[in-house]
């Protein structure tokens, strides 16, 4: 395990005051390691968000096209075609997501994914745990802690965040494809699907950063915490607002 994964870990958790852990996410061409894995659950069925939910919760979880409950994330991460209710727009607008077919097959032409059969596997662990570098770190927490961590990201560029949602696939290609082939990081308000299915909570939020960038983000994040994070959190000039001296 590196122990970088760990130590950045701690730090994130230590700074902003996390509920849950951050997430290493890995893409996998095969699982060529197997003692490397053994850990890892591979069995359970279920959708990519709950698995990043678990992992959250200290659980490792691998998901391939045999156990990933959510179609529209298996075809996310190329494990398997895209479904043809999906592509056609039927699946969301029968489930009153969007207010026509159409409207939802635009949505679905323009959701980045992967490579079809690039990849075999993803799995999931908590940063503190996984043995890899990780390719996508991801952090679902309060909206406040969101935004430390994107500041952290830009703290020494000044760029600003180009943002990308549909408000669809939340934690599968919000958080996760679109750093992974970006190699930027990207925020999502959630989506009806992992908010139905996880426990992400009605005030949080997600964002996902490439792993290659862990570094800077933590290193980021100890420059805020020195004066800006504390002296924010006491809010100082709301407190003198409402009560002037």
């Amino acid at each position: 395990m590196p122990d970088k994964n760990t130590t950045h870990a701690e730090s994130i958790k230590e700074i902003l005051g996390l509920d849950r852990d951050a997430v290493g996410v890995k893409f996998l061409k095969d699982l060529d390691q197997p003692g490397l894995w053994k850990d890892y659950d591979n069995t359970k069925k279920m959708r990519y968000c709950q698995a990043l939910m678990l992992a959250g919760e200290g659980n490792k979880i691998i998901l391939g096209s045999e156990n990933i409950a959510c179609a529209a994330a298996g075809a996310a991460f190329g494990l398997m075609p895209l479904h043809p209710r999906l592509a056609s727009g039927e699946g969301h607008f029968n489930t009153g997501v969007f207010g026509s077919a159409e409207s939802a097959a635009l949505m679905m032409r323009n959701m980045p994914r992967l490579e079809q059969g690039a990849y075999s596997y993803v799995a999931l662990a908590p940063l503190s745990e996984m043995e890899l570098v990780p390719d996508v770190i991801v952090v679902e927490a309060d909206t406040e802690i969101i935004m430390w961590l994107s500041l952290a990201a830009i703290y020494h560029t000044g760029e600003r965040l180009q943002l990308s949602t549909s408000i669809v696939q939340a934690t599968c290609v919000d958080a996760t494809v679109i750093p992974f082939k970006n190699g930027k990081p990207n925020g999502s308000f959630g989506c009806t699907g992992c908010r139905e299915a996880t426990d992400l909570g009605t005030v949080e939020a997600l964002i996902g950063f490439p792993g290659r960038e862990l570094s800077v983000v933590v290193k980021n994040l100890k420059l805020l915490s020195e004066k800006v994070i504390p002296k924010n959190r006491k809010k100082s000039i709301f407190n003198k607002f409402i009560k002037p001296e």
